[in-house]
């Protein structure tokens, strides 16, 4: 069959009822979820994971797991969308890669154009997201025929050079990250050793030997520190919102955004296909090089429709991009992408290159729903921008009771054990004070979400080789990728050891 008539078949999936309403879902909270500061994908893809598994009951496994992944999915290119809101009306980021959407974002709206910025972000990002899927289409199934000439020595080098992608370009400190990477590499070793049946790490508590619950980990980390933050910090919502005048843009303001919209998704998509890079590098590369070809360079950061389309544009095609990874070689390049990969591995759908094979009503549907969903992203943003600004007003005293009450029912209806939710409680504190002293949280969830793989297939290419190390460099493709591992997290030490300052990844 060819990639075409797979597509179709994608479509076919895509445009069931209840998945039509599943992405229809996804994009809406991922809009609201970009539009309030703070929570973020991560946050809102790891919350939503329990209420997909209550929703999707009553479908087979092979349903239940598409329709899930399309919603989760949904929520993750939405809260790209939504992240622009709140850094044009505010100057308040709803995602760290919105970030530089602020510098002109703002000041067109204190110019009196919110309108026009918000409508450009909106077309930005639904160009680069067409332009990401086209690439995701085209590039998926060569990549996973690749992949499938892969042994375990392969896969134990892929995703060790996927952790230390994500884990040399994450925070404000290598040490810190790296510190995280292998904590989260430690956690994954909890509960029954699957060779030998030996208990690791349990202290004899029965409810570890099943190993820590991934969605317990994922929320706590992310959804409740955000609370207990909140909550600590006294934080309201009290910022003084710009308004929102004419909607439409101009012909001059399409013209002039038409180039960094093309050149922001065309960037964009590349950097989100290499793990590790993410949204936020994939939008401050964008800027720099509207900068660079600009004519009027000197007005950028004065209120220049480009500087609010190119970042939009490349941040909305970096998590396009991040999807090929993820579903080809069964390698998260972000956080947000582990809590997807975990996800999956819940409904016993593992991505990697037998994914397509496999599973194709799941990989076709999703990527025929993101088609679907990025319509439905323009049609929403559009007519409704002013409707998602007063989302930024919701009083606190309301938004963190619910995504409390979420977290606690979520996770506790997974196992129905109050252990799980005493532990969730425990990685909230804890996610609390390791966002607190700048320890991020992405290679903690990779290394969690990794760890099992990089084992058991160190474990498999160990016993083939009856116990040789030599394995891992005897083999060509392993070697190369234990070379670019090297070299991901030598570059970035040697540039910060001569002084030379380097672009930290905060989004994952």
């Amino acid at each position: 069959m060819s990639t075409l008539s797979f597509l179709l078949d994608g479509f076919q999936t895509a445009l069931q009822p209840h998945n039509l309403f599943f992405a229809f879902l996804g994009v809406l909270i991922g809009t609201a979820v970009g539009v309030l500061p703070g929570i973020g994908p991560m946050s809102g893809v790891a919350l939503l994971i329990p209420v997909t598994a209550s929703m999707t009951s009553g479908l087979s496994p092979e349903q239940a797991a598409a329709s899930s992944i399309i919603l989760l999915a949904g929520v993750y290119y939405g809260a790209m969308y939504g992240g622009s809101t709140t850094s044009i009306l505010l100057n308040t980021p709803g995602e760290s890669s919105s970030v530089v959407t602020t510098l002109d974002g703002y000041q067109m709206a204190r110019q009196g154009r919110a309108g026009a910025a918000l409508a450009i972000a909106a077309i930005g990002s639904f160009v680069a997201g067409i332009v990401s899927l086209i690439g995701l289409v085209l590039l998926a199934q060569p990549l996973s025929n690749v992949a499938l000439k892969f042994g375990p020595a392969e896969y134990f080098s892929l995703m060790l050079l996927g952790l230390a992608a994500v884990s040399g370009l994450a925070g404000k400190s290598m040490t810190k990250a790296w510190i995280m990477t292998v904590f989260g590499l430690l956690l994954s070793t909890i509960g029954l050793d699957n060779v030998s049946g030996v208990a690791r790490f349990t202290y004899d508590i029965s409810y570890l030997y099943g190993g820590l619950e991934f969605l317990t980990v994922a929320v706590g980390l992310f959804a409740l520190g955000e609370v207990f933050k909140s909550i600590l910090h006294h934080e309201t919502n009290d910022g003084d919102i710009a308004k929102i005048g004419r909607v439409l843009p101009t012909k001059a303001d399409l013209k002039e955004s038409a180039g960094p919209i093309a050149r922001g998704s065309l960037l964009g998509f590349f950097i989100g296909v290499l793990p590790g890079a993410g949204a936020t590098l994939a939008s401050f590369f964008s800027y720099i090089l509207e900068k660079k070809v600009s004519k009027h360079p000197e007005k950028f950061g004065q209120g220049t429709i480009a500087g609010v389309a190119a970042p939009e544009s490349a941040n909305n095609g970096a998590s396009g991009g991040a999807m090929i990874p993820l579903l080809t070689l069964g390698i998260p390049g972000s956080g947000t992408t582990a809590i997807l990969m975990g996800a999956l591995i819940m409904y016993n759908v593992q991505p990697g290159p037998l994914l397509f094979d496999e599973h194709p009503a799941v990989a076709w549907g999703l990527i025929a729903s993101m088609f679907i969903g990025n319509v439905m992203l323009l049609i929403l943003n559009m007519p409704l921008v002013k409707v998602f600004a007063k989302i930024i007003q919701t009083p606190t005293k309301y938004l963190l009771p619910l995504i409390i009450a979420i977290s606690v029912f979520g996770v506790y209806a997974v196992q129905v054990t109050t252990f799980d939710v005493f532990l969730l409680l425990a990685f909230g504190l804890l996610g609390y004070w390791l966002a607190e002293h700048d320890y991020p949280l992405a290679p903690l969830v990779l290394g969690l979400v990794l760890g099992p793989m990089i084992e058991n297939n160190m474990r498999r290419a160990l016993t083939a080789s009856n116990g040789d190390y030599l394995v891992f460099v005897e083999k060509p493709i392993s070697l190369v990728l234990l070379v670019i591992a090297f070299l991901w997290i030598a570059v970035p030490f040697v540039m910060k050891l001569r002084g030379k300052s380097v672009v930290i990844n905060e989004d994952m």
